[in-house]
């Protein structure tokens, strides 16, 4: 196979799989080192992920939190993107084969992110959409907004109550803030576009296989989800883990049946593994073993960050969370150590700050996890609100989903209901 055209380099080269949170951080914080940084990914952008279920229930478009990578890193001199996927790993030739080529590295750092767990479920990973790609998010809203035009036009009742029908699974902050986007579509939007369609016709389920929402939040954060939710008309069902989905009807362990044209799966994730890596350096979740300094285990030069790092410590024996902080932090960290390496100066080891835990149930409604303290309501609606622009990449990107949501506030509208792509199963 072809090496990839790079340009030439008098730098040792850095070779970054993924232009997530992780990488992205990881190669602004590097801006002016010696090194040739090559950035890897399949897509050329990156993508807002807390926001993706906003796009599917047409709370915002797409292009609002979405920002193309060679435009962020544009005024980087050191920067190289290709978009390209990554087929594996080659540890021992320092080579990185992808399906444009091969691209050798003198050192690797892999932040590939997460993708959707099903568990093994061949049937439900087939019938059910996740929610981890914005192609995702889009297939969620033409799903949605196809099930409602072809209920306005069918006689059936039991049709009509499959395509208005709903059901999300999981009961995590995607899954709470997913339902609660499509129970204010419900009953905010459905009688304006569809009146044909009775507000009692349209249901929107949460499936959770335990007994709390938002498990790895407070408790008190979780029955304020709960009770938030359920005063929003969401019907939710805990103790129940779904078995199967054969595309009409969903099937839970407790012996629940469910009418649905529709199932979202926000039940799970597990780290993107791209082939090659060692078995040694292997964790539960397809995740990677990586030390304090997020250094792979037995791998040497090669490094990993973000949600594909597991790094156990005491205070995290599994492993810091999935989430875009830790993703955030391992990044600039990473960068500081390699600076370090240098300048043969020692390597500082990874400490995880624990920013808090935010959820939005609705408008002016969200939940959030402070330190010790619990907020509720409009004030952590409005602290969730801020962080999320906050993070969001460009002025344009900040802009765009500031107004969008200035305007839903005091409309109660939501972005164009458009079909542009009919929906596909992925």
């Amino acid at each position: 196979m072809d090496e990839i055209n790079i340009p030439a380099s008098q730098y040792p080269r850095i070779v970054v799989i993924g232009g997530g949170f992780g990488g992205i951080n990881f190669i602004k914080s590097m801006a002016d080192a010696p090194y040739q940084i090559v950035l890897l990914d399949q897509n050329n952008f990156h993508q807002f992920l807390p926001l993706l279920y906003q796009v599917a229930t047409c709370g915002l478009e797409p292009d609002g939190i979405i920002f193309p990578l060679r435009k962020l890193f544009e005024r980087q001199d050191n920067v190289c993107f290709r978009m390209t996927s990554v087929k594996e790993i080659d540890a021992a030739g320092k080579i990185v084969i992808t399906a444009s080529g091969t691209i050798a590295y003198d050192k690797l750092v892999i932040a590939t992110g997460s993708i959707t767990n099903f568990f093994g479920n061949v049937e439900l990973e087939q019938r059910c959409i996740g929610m981890k790609d914005i192609r995702e998010a889009l297939n969620i809203r033409s799903l949605v907004l196809e099930n409602l035009e072809a209920a306005a036009v069918s006689s059936d009742p039991d049709e009509r109550e499959a395509l208005t029908n709903f059901v999300v699974v999981g009961g995590g902050p995607a899954g709470v803030e997913t339902v609660g986007a499509l129970a204010e579509f419900k009953r905010y939007i459905l009688n304006k576009d569809y009146p044909d369609i009775d507000d009692d016709v349209m249901k929107v389920y949460l499936v959770q296989s335990g007994g709390q929402l938002l498990k790895g939040m407070s408790e008190d954060a979780g029955l304020s989800a709960l009770q938030d939710l359920k005063k929003m008309g969401v019907e939710i069902i805990l103790h129940n883990r779904v078995k199967s989905y054969d595309g009409t009807t969903v099937f839970t362990d407790k012996g629940l049946e469910l009418k649905s044209r529709a199932v979202v799966w926000t039940a799970g994730v597990q780290g993107s593994l791209p082939a090659g890596i060692s078995t040694t350096a292997l964790a539960a979740g397809s995740r990677i073993n990586v030390d304090r300094f997020n250094k792979v285990v037995g791998m040497p030069g090669i490094y990993a960050i973000g949600d594909i790092a597991r790094m156990a410590t005491d205070e995290a024996p599994e492993g810091h969370p999935m989430v875009a902080t830790a993703a955030i932090q391992q990044g600039a960290h990473l960068a500081k150590n390699l600076r370090k390496q240098l300048a043969n100066e020692p390597m500082i080891p990874f400490q995880y700050f624990d920013k808090g835990s935010l959820a939005t149930i609705g408008k002016r409604r969200a939940v959030a996890d402070i330190g010790k303290h619990h907020l509720h309501g409009f004030v952590a609606w409005l602290i969730w609100c801020f962080v999320h622009i906050f993070y969001l990449i460009g002025f344009r990107n900040k802009f765009l989903v500031f107004t969008n949501w200035l305007m839903s506030y005091m409309t109660y509208e939501k972005g164009n209901r458009f079909i542009v792509r009919r929906f596909r199963e992925m």
